[in-house]
C-alpha cells in the first residue's frame, strides 16, 4: 500500500527579519521544501504540501483536516516568531499522527539556548560559560574579553555578524542593547576561538553519528572567524567567500572519539529524536566546547545534514528515506511505550552518568 506524506512548513511572510535584511534565512525553507519533495517522489511516496500561515487557531485546523499517513515536519515557526516552532509537532503528537524529527519539548528547549547550556553543565559536557544579560544589568557583566553576543533565543545565525565579537565595554553594551532591542535578549558567551565542527547525529533510541564537518575560516586577521548570517546566507559576503566547509572533517581517530561522544550526549540530554546537528568549538587545549544543539536543522542539498548524509554514503534521497524510516519507527515505539522518559532533564548525577557510558 502506497505511504502518502504530507510536508508541512511555514509559508514565508514580512518578519521583524526583513528590517534586519535577514529575510533570505525565512526564504530557505522553500529550497527544502521543493528537495524533499523531489526526493519523495523518487521514492513513490504520495506527497502533498501544506503551507501554514498565522493565525495559530487556522493553522491548527488545517493540521486536524490532514489526509496523510506520516507528516514530513519542515516547519520552523512562523515568520518572526521561532518560539512557535513547536506548535506543530505538538498537536500532530495529540493528533496521533506520525511526523519526522524531533518533538515538541526538544525544540522548545534547544529555543532556549541558556537552559541548555545549564543541562550540558551539569552533565559534565563543556560548553562556554555564559550570561544573559539586557542594557539594565550590564553592570553585572563577569566574563571578560573577548566574548560573543548573540541573541537568547534564534537559529539560523539571525543576528550573527562580525560585531558580535566584542573586545572592550563600549562595544558590548552596543551589541547587547541591539540585541535585546531587535531579538528580545541577549546571551553573552566567552568566545572560544578554535577549530570548529558540527556533526549529525540520526535515531530514537539507536543513534548513529553522520561524517563530522569542519568550517574553515580564510578571513583578514581583524575579521573574527565565525559562521555569520552572511557566511551561510550572503553568497556576494566576504563571509561567505571566506567560510568554507571539510566534509568528512580531517581528523584523527580520536578526535572523531570525541566529537562522537559530546555530539550523541548532547543529543539525548535535549530529548532529541529523529535527527539534530550538533555545533562544537575546541578551545586553546584542544577541548570540545558544545555551542548549540540545532533539533531538526535545515537539511536542504548543500547544507550541513545533507552534506553529510552525502559523506556517510546516503543519496540525498536515500536520506530523506532514513528520516521518514525513522519517524515511522519512533510512532510505533511510543505506540508501545507511552510513558517513554523525556529529554532535557537536569538531574545532575543521572547526566553525568550517561554521558559517561557513550
Amino acid at each position: 500500500m502506497r505511504t502518502y506524506v504530507a510536508i508541512v512548513y511555514n509559508q514565508p511572510q514580512t518578519s521583524r527579519y526583513d528590517g534586519a535584511h535577514e529575510e533570505k534565512a525565512v526564504l530557505g525553507v522553500l529550497e527544502a521544501v521543493a528537495a524533499v519533495r523531489e526526493a519523495l517522489l523518487e521514492l513513490e511516496y504520495g506527497v502533498s504540501l501544506l503551507p501554514l500561515t498565522p493565525p495559530w487557531p487556522e493553522a491548527r485546523e488545517e493540521l486536524e483536516a490532514l489526509n496523510a499517513d506520516i507528516v514530513f515536519n519542515l516547519f520552523e515557526g512562523f515568520c518572526g516568531e521561532p518560539e512557535t516552532e513547536a506548535l506543530v509537532p505538538q498537536t500532530l503528537a495529540e493528533l496521533k499522527i506520525p511526523l519526522t524529527g524531533c518533538p515538541a519539548p526538544a525544540l522548545r528547549l534547544a529555543l532556549d539556548k541558556a537552559r541548555v547550556k545549564v543541562i550540558l553543565q551539569a552533565a559534565g559536557i563543556p560548553t562556554p560559560d555564559f550570561q544573559l544579560l539586557n542594557p539594565r544589568t550590564l553592570h553585572l557583566f563577569r566574563l571578560g574579553f573577548p566574548c560573543i553576543v548573540k541573541p537568547r533565543g534564534e537559529d539560523a545565525s539571525h543576528g550573527i555578524t562580525a560585531a558580535s565579537v566584542v573586545r572592550d565595554a563600549a562595544s558590548l553594551e552596543k551589541q547587547v542593547t541591539a540585541m535585546s532591542r531587535t531579538y528580545g535578549g541577549a546571551l553573552v558567551e566567552a568566545f572560544v576561538g578554535g577549530r570548529e565542527f558540527n556533526a549529525t547525529v540520526m535515531g530514537n533510541s539507536r543513534y548513529s553519528l553522520l561524517p563530522p564537518s569542519e568550517i574553515n575560516y580564510s578571513l583578514p586577521p581583524e575579521v573574527p572567524p565565525i559562521l555569520t548570517f552572511e557566511a551561510k546566507w550572503d553568497t556576494d559576503s566576504a563571509y561567505f567567500r571566506g567560510t568554507r566547509v571539510t566534509c568528512p572533517a580531517e581528523i584523527t581517530p580520536g578526535e572523531l572519539k570525541k566529537i562522537r561522544r559530546t555530539a550523541l550526549a548532547a543529543f539525548r540530554l535535549t530529548g532529541c529524536r529523529g535527527y539534530a546537528r550538533v555545533d562544537m568549538r575546541q578551545d586553546g587545549e584542544g577541548v570540545l566546547h558544545v555551542l548549540e544543539v540545532n533539533p531538526n536543522p535545515d537539511i536542504s542539498p548543500g547544507t550541513g545534514a545533507a552534506r553529510q548524509a552525502l559523506a556517510s554514503g546516503m543519496t540525498y534521497a536515500g536520506f530523506i528515506k532514513r528520516i521518514v524510516i525513522l519517524a515511522l519507527e519512533k510512532e510505533k515505539h511510543d505506540r508501545h511505550h507511552p510513558a517513554h522518559v523525556r529529554g532535557g532533564q537536569t538531574g545532575r548525577n543521572a547526566d553525568t552518568a550517561q554521558y559517561a557510558r557513550i
